[in-house]
């Protein structure tokens, strides 16, 4: 190992979608700090279709490589199954489970009126049920054994962001979830937090958006709408860090918290809490509040998509 520090040496980690992007960063480093990892990637596309081995095996191998210890699963995070072998597979290999990162992920971007139920569906069953069919089973030996760290990946798209129905509404459901099972654990001495990262990856540049940049480049025509953005973003090994902190014994105050993740930009999110109230004596009445929202409520409130003129 070239690192002087194994701050999760003796620990046993599951990283979910790890084949690529985020996932593969998140492995890397964990590996590097001592962890025995399973790398699990069902190995399809951005968008969820196919499967191949060959994702996760790379990702293990370059672990090898660097003197640390790794093992492969295929499983799909989608079904309850799926979720259980995943977990199984830590046992099996390393004999205990300590940290989860729920990292797997598609998109299936779509304007809401256009999308289909197939989209939104696949979505949701990736992305939120892939975190709860792996975080169930992990709780049941973090309870056991008194202690375990759970990582959640949410999105910025969570806050609106346009085509994404299907995935921002998943994304934001891990951030209530995470909520949730932080407080259902944490008298077992079991964190869960969030993060929202900012990177390039699969889910950010699109493989129609790389071509688009890489002939923007060569023909010296203007960058595609968003391009100049995404390609600021930091490389996934320049933002993982927080993620390996937070699966330290020091992160063990943190819990149920939501994080943005960056290159260089950290930031903790406040839960969102009320920030204008307005009373009556018995109850509001539509002719009240045709007259009083108008002034309070909705005073200075900006449409974030208004019509066109």
């Amino acid at each position: 190992m070239t690192h002087h520090t194994t701050r999760l040496k003796g620990k046993v980690a599951i990283i979910t979608g790890a084949g690529r992007g985020i996932g593969a960063a998140e492995a890397v480093l964990f590996a590097q700090e001592g962890a025995k990892v399973v790398v699990n990637d069902l190995g399809g596309g951005g968008d969820g279709s196919g499967a191949s081995k060959s994702p996760a095996d790379e990702v293990v191998e370059q672990i090898k490589k660097m003197g640390g210890e790794a093992v492969a699963n295929y499983d799909s995070v989608a079904t309850t199954e799926g979720g259980e072998k995943i977990i199984k597979s830590a046992v099996d290999a390393f004999g205990r489970l300590d940290i989860l990162v729920n990292n797997a992920g598609i998109l299936r971007d779509r304007m809401v009126y256009n999308m289909t139920p197939e989209e939104w569906d696949i979505v949701m069953k990736v992305h939120l049920y892939g975190t709860f069919n792996c975080t169930k089973p992990a709780c049941v030996i973090f309870r056991q054994q008194k202690s375990g760290r759970i990582i959640n990946t949410a999105s910025e798209s969570g806050l609106g962001n346009m085509g994404q129905a299907n995935y921002s509404a998943a994304k934001e459901g891990i951030v209530g979830f995470t909520r949730t099972v932080a407080r259902d654990m944490g008298r077992y001495g079991v964190t869960c937090n969030a993060i929202r990262p900012r990177a390039k990856s699969r889910l950010t540049i699109s493989p129609e958006l790389a071509a688009a940049i890489e002939k923007a480049k060569s023909t010296g025509a203007a960058l595609p709408p968003g391009a100049d953005v995404i390609s600021k973003l930091p490389e996934p090994t320049e933002m993982v860090a927080l993620v390996a902190y937070l699966a330290t014994d020091a992160a063990a105050n943190i819990n149920g918290c939501t994080f943005l993740i960056s290159g260089d930009q950290i930031s903790l999110y406040q839960d969102p809490i009320p920030i204008k109230t307005i009373y009556t004596k018995s109850f509001w009445t539509l002719d009240d509040l045709m007259e009083i929202v108008p002034n309070t409520l909705a005073a200075g409130l900006i449409n974030p998509a208004p019509p066109k003129q």
